[in-house]
């Protein structure tokens, strides 16, 4: 599904962002890209969708050579990686079925399939009843929600997920992962950077760490540990809906 061999970037400021970086994604995969800032997780991800070439190496998604790809093949390869980025990047202007619906104008759908495609995406990630709203009317959570449906819409093979909790709170945060984890046992590979340890520990998916543009671990693990941890990310679930549960009855005392 993805291939990087030996890639490297080297930017004009004569920084390399990535060095002689090689690793494997399969179709249906979950991988975690962790490491500091700089460390060149976001390099990758723009590499990914073509935002950028590398200097040295080869980039393969499914059956495309991403360096050899030519310009008028790009927007197909984006059809099939869809982002959620780091600042969301909503139109504050447009609601929230408008911002949905953007991806699918500038791929020339037709307006009857992308009306019946963003109603089903917005019923996926739970915003069937926001969707007249304006993002300024949206609580973090729920823009983030937004995101996900945007980068959703097409049905892309894969999605990069870009901090998608990195600015909310637990609950939000396991929300969010539930509906990834959702989208991803259906079959769509799913590469999320994060700062997000709690997470990262929880969730028995594989992790790619970075350092300073190379990749310093790479974990796949072992069926007894993703079978302990997925009864604990279960239990912690429930936790949480617990937690939520008892505020909002309190609330309503």
């Amino acid at each position: 599904m993805i291939k990087l061999n030996r890639v490297s970037k080297k930017f004009g400021t004569g920084v390399f962002g990535l060095s002689n970086v090689s690793f494997n994604v399969d179709k249906g995969e979950f991988v975690f890209l962790v490491g500091p800032s700089g460390s060149g997780k976001t390099t990758i991800f723009k590499l990914l969708t073509r935002e950028i070439l590398p200097t040295e190496g080869t980039i393969i998604i499914n059956d495309w050579d991403i360096v050899r790809l030519s310009k008028a093949k790009i927007p197909h390869l984006r059809k099939k990686v869809g982002v959620i980025f780091q600042d969301l990047k909503i139109l504050m202007d447009r609601t929230i079925f408008e911002n949905v619906m953007l991806p699918l104008e500038v791929a020339g759908i037709e307006p009857e399939e992308s009306k019946k495609r963003v109603n089903d995406v917005l019923a996926q990630v739970g915003l069937s009843g926001h969707k007249e709203k304006f993002p300024i009317q949206l609580a973090g959570g729920e823009l983030q929600r937004a995101a996900i449906a945007r980068a959703l819409v097409l049905s892309p093979d894969i999605i990069l997920a870009d901090e998608a909790t990195g600015n909310l709170d637990t609950a939000n945060s396991w929300d969010i992962i539930k509906i990834l984890t959702d989208i991803n046992e259906k079959g769509t590979t799913i590469i999320m950077a994060t700062h997000n340890l709690d997470i990262v520990k929880n969730l028995p998916k594989r992790i790619i760490e970075m350092n300073k543009g190379n990749i310093v671990k790479d974990s796949k693990i072992s069926k007894e540990k993703k079978d302990s941890l997925h009864h604990s990310h279960n239990s912690k679930s429930h936790d949480i809906h617990d937690q939520k549960s008892s505020t909002m009855e309190g609330e309503q005392k």
